[in-house]
């Protein structure tokens, strides 16, 4: 199993960026994925998921509206569409794959992480 995430950088306030997750190994489309973060000196923040099928999504309050969520199970590909970038959402991204096919909010307790992408939101 492998989770390789992209797309991380450095952009300005009320900026935007795409992160992707490549997954192998595994079959993709069984799975809910997630997207996690983690700031500096801070604890993970689970901040959206995906059930398997790529039709019902859920995300934290405090991206809600600005961040989605997607994927494309032909591609093996999850991606986190970011907009309107504060500050605050600086930290290393992590995408992780769920043991079920819904989309359990608020969990980070997966058996399956990526290495993460990091993001600066620079004010």
């Amino acid at each position: 199993v492998q989770l390789v995430e992209s797309g991380g950088g450095v952009v300005e306030v009320g900026g935007s960026l795409t992160l992707t997750c490549l997954a192998s190994g595994f079959t993709f489309s069984r799975h809910a994925m997630h997207w996690v973060r983690q700031a500096p000196g801070k604890r993970l923040e689970w901040v959206s998921g995906i059930n398997s099928g790529g039709d019902a999504t859920n995300a934290a309050s405090s991206v809600k509206g600005r961040f989605s969520i997607f994927r494309d199970n032909a591609k093996n590909e999850l991606y986190l569409q970011m907009n309107s970038l504060r500050p605050d959402d600086t930290g290393v991204y992590y995408c992780a794959r769920d043991s079920v096919k819904y989309v359990n909010a608020g969990n980070t307790d997966f058996g399956k992480w990526g290495q993460g992408t990091q993001v600066t939101v620079s004010s």
